[in-house]
C-alpha cells in the first residue's frame, strides 16, 4: 500500500529517522522543515498523510493542523502529531485542533506503521469518493467541503458496546453531553443493534467477558449496513497489541484506559465529522448517477438510459425466446398547451403524465422520457395483445381525468396517441423496433389522435 507521507519537523535527525522507518515500509516520503512549507505542499495536493511536529520555529504544529482542518481544500488530509510533548493537555489540544492522532516520542515502529497504514486506507477511500463526486459540481450539486469544515462533530448517534457497568455508565455519561448514546452490554446482540440503529459511531470495548471484541469489529466491517460506520476501540493498556491488530482489520481509532474525558469527546467528534463527510460524498455520487440517467422534470429514465438498457432487454428477450413489447407515446397538441397556458402549465402536464404512467405499468417495465412530449415504455415478456390492453388502459387514464395546471387553479383536457409493436424476431435490431413503433404512432396521429395503433413485426 503506497502513500505519500509528509514529515514535518525542524530537527533534521528526527526527519531522517521517520523517513528511514517509513521508506522501509515502501511509503513515499516527503519532508518539510517548517509549517509554512508544509501548508504549501498540502495546498498543492502532494501528500496523503502528514506526520507533524508541534514545536517549530515559524508556525507551531497546533496552528498548522488548525489551518489544514479549517480549509475546505485540505481538511480531508489525515494529520498525526508526532511530538515529545506528552501531557494530557497537549494531546487534547492537538485533537481539538483536528489531529487524527497524537503520538508521543519515542514512537514504537509497530504503532507508527500500523497507524499510518490505517489512515492510508481511509485517505484512499476518501480520495476515491472525492474523485467520483467531482461531477456533482458540474451538474450544480453542492460540494460537502464547506459544510464539513463547519461541522462540530456533535449531535451524533453512538452505540457503546461494553459489558462492565462501572465502565459504560461513566462513558455514557461523558458522551451524553454531546451525543445520543445507546449502550449494548450484550455483545452477541451488538451487531444486530448496530445494523438497525443507523449510528454515526461504534465504541467497542476489547475487554469483553467471554467475547472477542475484535471479532465484533471485524463482523461490523463485513456487514453492508455497518461497513462504513467508524469504530472507536477501547482497551486496557496491556491489550495494546490487540489494538494494533484492530487497526489492521478496520478499527478507525482507539483509546487506552484510564480514559480522559476531553480526549474521548475529541476523538468521537473527529470520527463523526469524518463519517458525515464521507456519507455526503457517497450521497453526491449516488445522486449524480441518478441525475445522469433520470429526466429531472418527470423523474422517469432519460433517453440515454433507455437506449443502453433497451439493448440489454432485447438481448435477454431473444436469448430466452420471450416477447418484448415497446410503445411510443406522444401527448396530443402539446405545443398548443404551451402556447395557450405557458410553459409552466406544460411542465405540470408532463409531471402528472409521468405519475399516471407509473400507475399503469409494472415494476419490471421501463418508462422513459424520449424527448419533449414523447415517451417510451418497454414491457418485457409481454406480447402484442397484452401490451395493447395496457396501452388502452393508459390512454383512458390520460383522457378520463383533466390535468391540473397553475397549482390547481385550472384543469385542462389532455389526450395521447400511442404506437405499439413487439420484438418477435430473434436478433432484430433495436433501432428497427423503435422505427416500427414510431410508424405506428404516426398512423395513430394521422387517424385522429387519442388512440392506440399496433404494428406487428
Amino acid at each position: 500500500m503506497s502513500a505519500r507521507i509528509l514529515v514535518v519537523d525542524d530537527v533534521p535527525a528526527n526527519v531522517k529517522l521517520l523517513e528511514a522507518r517509513l521508506s522501509a515500509e515502501y511509503f513515499d516520503v516527503m519532508t518539510a522543515s517548517n509549517g509554512t512549507e508544509a501548508l504549501a505542499i498540502c495546498h498543492r495536493a502532494e501528500c496523503d498523510i502528514i506526520l507533524l511536529d508541534v514545536m517549530m520555529p515559524d508556525i507551531d504544529g497546533f496552528e498548522v493542523c488548525r489551518r489544514l482542518k479549517t480549509d475546505p481544500a485540505t481538511h480531508h488530509i489525515p494529520v498525526v502529531m508526532v511530538t515529545a510533548l506528552d501531557s494530557p493537555s497537549d494531546r487534547n489540544r492537538g485533537l481539538e485542533a483536528g489531529a487524527d492522532d497524537f503520538l508521543t516520542k519515542p514512537v514504537s515502529d509497530v504503532v507508527l506503521i500500523a497507524r499510518v497504514r490505517s489512515l492510508t486506507r481511509l485517505k484512499m477511500m476518501t480520495d476515491e469518493l472525492r474523485m467520483r463526486a467531482i461531477t456533482s459540481l458540474e451538474i450544480g450539486m453542492q460540494a460537502p467541503e464547506r459544510s464539513a469544515v463547519a461541522d462540530t462533530g456533535k449531535g451524533g448517534r453512538i452505540l457503546l458496546v461494553d459489558d462492565r457497568p462501572s465502565s459504560y455508565e461513566r462513558l455514557a455519561t461523558i458522551l451524553a453531553a454531546e451525543h445520543t448514546i445507546d449502550v449494548e452490554p450484550n455483545p452477541t446482540e451488538a451487531l444486530f443493534h448496530a445494523a438497525e440503529g443507523n449510528y454515526d459511531l461504534l465504541i467497542v470495548s476489547l475487554d469483553l467477558n467471554n467475547f472477542d471484541g475484535l471479532r465484533l469489529c471485524s463482523q461490523a466491517r463485513s456487514l453492508e449496513r455497518t461497513r462504513h460506520v467508524p469504530i472507536l476501540a477501547i482497551a486496557d493498556p496491556e491489550n495494546s497489541t490487540r489494538l494494533l491488530r484492530g487497526l489492521e482489520i478496520g478499527v478507525n481509532d482507539y483509546l487506552l484506559r484510564p480514559i480522559d474525558k476531553i480526549e474521548l469527546l475529541a476523538r468521537a467528534r473527529t470520527q463523526i465529522r469524518r463519517r458525515r463527510y464521507t456519507d455526503h460524498l457517497r450521497d453526491n455520487v449516488q445522486n449524480s448517477i441518478e441525475m445522469a440517467i433520470t429526466d429531472a422534470l418527470t423523474g422517469l429514465h432519460n433517453r440515454r438510459y433507455m437506449e443502453s438498457h433497451l439493448a440489454t432487454l432485447a438481448e435477454q428477450a431473444s436469448t430466452r425466446g420471450k416477447p418484448l413489447a415497446l410503445m411510443i407515446l406522444d401527448i396530443d397538441f402539446f405545443k398548443s398547451i404551451n402556447d395557450n397556458y405557458g410553459h409552466d402549465a406544460g411542465d405540470d402536464v408532463l409531471r402528472e403524465f409521468a405519475v399516471r404512467v407509473r400507475k399503469s405499468i409494472r415494476g419490471i417495465d421501463l418508462a422513459c422520457r424520449y424527448g419533449g412530449e414523447e415517451f417510451v415504455i418497454v414491457m418485457p415478456e409481454t406480447d402484442l395483445h397484452v401490451a395493447g390492453m395496457v396501452a388502452e388502459r393508459l390512454r383512458r387514464s390520460i383522457a378520463g381525468e383533466p390535468f391540473a395546471i397553475h397549482k390547481g387553479a385550472k384543469r385542462i383536457e389532455v389526450t395521447i396517441s400511442i404506437g405499439l409493436t413487439t420484438l418477435e424476431q430473434k436478433g432484430e435490431a433495436v433501432a428497427d423496433v423503435l422505427k416500427r413503433a414510431d410508424t405506428a404512432l404516426y398512423r395513430a396521429k394521422h387517424d385522429g389522435r387519442n388512440r392506440v395503433v399496433s404494428q406487428a413485426a
